[in-house]
């Protein structure tokens, strides 16, 4: 995705070439490491590191190359290395209640910060 351009949320600016191969480059790593993570029956917590991988590899093969990265995929890469780390540990506590309630903090969080008002 690249930057706001004072496009609407729902129109997208045309993508380079470079964004479109780098997108399809992520994407198929993902399918083929899932593919063989299932056949293989890798542990999910191997899995799920694996994906983690790809996902910031992607972004950081963007800053190297100097297309905009994407903070979304910066968070849901991240999210997949908690629950990598969460499953490799072994722990007794289900990580999904912790992250919910984190995600609702920072969004309550967004409210209480004071935005300079559109003049």
């Amino acid at each position: 995705m690249t930057q706001h351009r004072g496009f609407p949320f729902w129109e997208f600016p045309e993508r380079t070439d470079l964004e479109k191969k780098l997108d399809a480059g992520g994407w198929g790593l993902f399918f083929i490491w899932v593919g063989v993570a299932w056949l293989m029956e890798v542990d999910l917590g191997v899995t799920l590191m694996g994906v983690a991988a790809i996902t910031l590899g992607a972004q950081l093969v963007r800053w190297l190359l100097k297309v905009a990265v994407e903070p979304f995929w910066i968070v849901v890469g991240s999210c997949f290395a908690a629950a990598s780390a969460w499953s490799l540990l072994g722990t007794d506590v289900s990580l999904v209640p912790i992250l919910l309630i984190l995600a609702g903090a920072a969004l309550l969080l967004t409210l209480l910060r004071r935005r300079p008002r559109d003049r």
